[in-house]
């Protein structure tokens, strides 16, 4: 089948790659894409959010598929516009992407559901978490255990447009835990974790991810289903009760505590950067199973987790998450790739024949080993051959899971 994939981070990056081994691929297509898309299938100029050029081009170049990476795409209505014009699209509708795009929203559907999640506090009072309402890149979360920190999120929170949202706080351990969807049926997928600060030790602003890991000490794949039992299936059992069901990748992040999970968000697409280390542990044809959510059913599908560990550590531009500088030579990838590391492209572009970086997270770096600690050392030992003026990234990714199991 021919593919379009939309999109251009490190996340389409690592759907490509794991795309274009399935024996079902025909042509792949990307739009925007970037280098990295570029060496697996024909990258196309077009914008992710140009719904009209999108369609024509899947007439264009007989696309069987189409798969969004973005959010923002899915959350405006691009899989409507395209199924309406007779497509099959692997995504939500941009009703059922309101689980995404409104955070209030989500509150509600969990709420009908039963499904735990923060309680919503009246007035902000530290300690606290002050969210933007709707999208903000992974930017729009702030926690608070200072009222000074109240005093500071509340302004920049606001200026994301839209509701603020105040939650409680939150101790334990965070889980990423996505699952394919059909309507009320859910594939789970092997667990990550992502690091959301900028600096190690979980300092510094959140950021749309520095890092992440699969598997995790604390959820293994028994425990992974029991969750997606009781969270991902009754929210899509509430979805298709108000006539807006689910096709597509539906993400968890849960924060594990001492009363039980609890749900801090859901996400309407694959997430970034636990994508660069879920995929490369899948077993089984990912293309098969997008095509069969697509259809509206995951009879007969299977997509299980190798033994092995992957290790994700996202390389930054200076400057990043607030004003990220671009136009820095980027050197070494093919030295990261002989130590046998995955590099995906992310925040990329060619300019005169050299390439640099064009935006916030430049590259994510993943490798892959029999155990956490292994895939930790090697990825590092890549990560060190890369180089461009100003990248940042963290030293600690999943060393905690190492010392966990050591």
């Amino acid at each position: 089948m021919n593919v379009l994939l939309v999109g251009s981070g490190g996340r389409e990056h690592a759907l490509a790659w794991r795309i274009a081994q399935s024996p079902r691929l025909g042509e792949l297509h990307a739009a925007p894409g970037n280098p990295g898309i570029a060496t697996l299938g024909t990258c196309h100029p077009l914008r992710a959010d140009d719904a009209e050029s999108l369609r024509d081009l899947c007439r264009e170049v007989a696309v069987d598929l189409v798969i969004v990476g973005p959010e923002a795409p899915l959350v405006a209505g691009l899989a409507d516009h395209l199924r309406h014009a007779g497509v099959a699209v692997f995504g939500p509708s941009a009703d059922a992407a309101r689980i995404e795009g409104s955070k209030s929203f989500a509150k509600e559907i969990m709420l009908a559901a039963g499904v735990p999640t923060a309680r919503e506090l009246s007035e902000p009072r530290a300690p606290c978490v002050v969210k933007a309402d709707g999208l903000a890149a992974g930017k729009g979360v702030f926690v608070c255990r200072s009222e000074e920190e109240v005093a500071a999120a509340l302004p920049r929170a606001r200026a994301l447009g839209g509701r603020v949202v105040v939650e409680e706080l939150l101790e334990g351990s965070e889980v990423s835990l996505f699952a394919v969807c059909a309507d009320e049926d859910a594939l789970t997928l092997a667990p990550a974790q992502d690091f959301k600060r900028l600096g190690d030790g979980d300092e510094g602003p959140n950021t749309g991810g520095m890092g992440s890991y699969s598997p995790l000490p604390l959820v293994d794949e028994e425990e992974a289903e029991a969750l997606v039992e009781a969270v991902h299936r009754p929210v899509l059992r509430e979805l298709a009760r108000r006539g807006t069901p689910f096709q597509g990748l539906l993400y968890a992040g849960l924060m594990l505590t001492e009363t039980g999970p609890r749900v801090l968000e859901f996400n309407c697409r694959f997430g970034d950067p636990e994508t660069q280390a879920i995929l490369p542990r899948l077993e089984g044809d990912l293309l098969g199973a997008l095509a069969a959510a697509a259809s509206g059913s995951l009879a007969g599908v299977d997509l299980g987790a190798g033994p092995d560990a992957a290790v994700t550590v996202v390389l930054a531009a200076a400057g990043y998450p607030d004003a990220p500088e671009t136009g820095a030579r980027i050197g070494g990838i093919e030295a990261a790739e002989a130590e046998g590391a995955l590099v995906f492209h992310a925040g990329t572009a060619l300019r005169d024949g050299a390439l640099v970086s064009a935006g916030g997270r430049v590259l994510s770096v993943t490798a892959v080993a029999p155990s956490v600690g292994g895939a930790r050392e090697q990825v590092y030992r890549a990560v060190d051959q890369i180089e461009f003026p100003g990248a940042q990234y963290r030293r600690d990714v999943a060393l905690g899971a190492v010392h966990a199991t050591a």
